[in-house]
């Protein structure tokens, strides 16, 4: 049974394969051609944390591919101890085609794996978030075309986007730099691990982040405290603060760079007005990306390999 539980169960020709099922009926989408495919399968969704792209994506996206979903809190699903969480996974898996999780802990993700009995998509986890490098990946390839050789320069915090880009980018043969304080990079640990699965994989890091943008061909930033680190935010706002993305940084990479952020984004911290809105800007195409990922992602993990 396939999983979308993080990106290291994915390889690279199960990379292309979602990456063409997404793009390929994206083009569908805008002629016009609205294929319900997926009639009568239910998506359940199991939420711990507040949404908007991934909560609304993966609803509208089943609904337009003919299917419908359930969204249960974690208090819902009775997962705030009044039930074990195996027996919760064994009765939602049996209602669902698909169940979308969005928790603090990747455990309950690899709980769901291990007992639910269908398809687990990891909607983000504290661990990783495959689903935002999927849509992020797709949305590289429509502007940069063929990706291997192309550089990413995520500036900040090496948190679970920067974890699932890292591996994402790798499998596709894109350099991946992370600038970021001492004490925020990626561990030494996930950097053998990715090495050892992709042993071509051009990951590199510095304290620099003019270093690190100076031959990018995206500089990629996300907010210095993701939920859940609320109490470190001011001490993060001082460590992070020569990280910000503006238009200093962004005249430092090349002139053709595009800028990315998997919002939501604090204005004026991690990236300045000038940049998220500027004209090297492509965060709302990378936001809208991830409905058109997450219909590639659906029929993939049924092994619907065509539409």
């Amino acid at each position: 049974m396939k999983h979308f539980d993080t990106l290291n169960r994915v390889g690279a020709q199960d990379l292309r394969d979602i990456l063409k099922l997404s793009a390929d009926i994206k083009s569908r989408w805008q002629h016009g051609e609205r294929p319900r495919i997926l009639g009568g399968r239910v998506m359940t969704l199991v939420f711990e944390k507040p949404s908007l792209r991934t909560r609304v994506s993966f609803e509208a996206a089943v609904a337009q591919l003919g299917g419908s979903s359930l969204f249960l809190t974690c208090a819902d699903a009775g997962l705030n101890g009044r039930e074990s969480t195996a027996d919760v996974a064994r009765v939602l898996g049996a209602y669902s085609d698909w169940i979308v999780l969005r928790t603090f802990s990747h455990r309950l993700v690899d709980d769901f794996v291990r007992n639910a009995g269908c398809p687990i998509i990891n909607g983000l986890s504290d661990e990783c978030h495959p689903c935002q490098a999927l849509s992020d990946l797709l949305t590289l390839q429509e502007v940069l075309g063929n990706l291997a050789g192309k550089t990413l320069a995520f500036v900040g915090d090496g948190n679970n986007v920067a974890r699932s880009l890292a591996r994402g980018t790798a499998l596709v043969g894109m350099r991946f730099v992370l600038a970021a304080p001492p004490g925020y990079e990626l561990s030494p640990d996930l950097l053998a691990e990715l090495k050892r699965q992709v042993p071509s994989a051009d990951v590199a890091q510095t304290t620099d982040p003019r270093e690190a943008v100076a031959r990018a061909d995206v500089v990629y930033t996300d907010v210095w405290a993701s939920m859940g680190q609320e109490s470190e935010q001011e001490k993060r706002k001082k460590v992070f603060a020569p990280y910000q993305v503006n238009g200093a940084l962004m005249a430092a990479a090349p002139r053709s760079a595009r800028f990315m952020h998997c919002l939501p984004a604090r204005r004026n911290m991690e990236v300045t007005d000038e940049v998220l809105d500027g004209p090297q800007s492509i965060v709302i195409p990378q936001a809208e990306n991830r409905l058109h990922a997450s219909r590639g992602l659906l029929l993939w993990l049924l092994g619907i390999n065509s539409v």
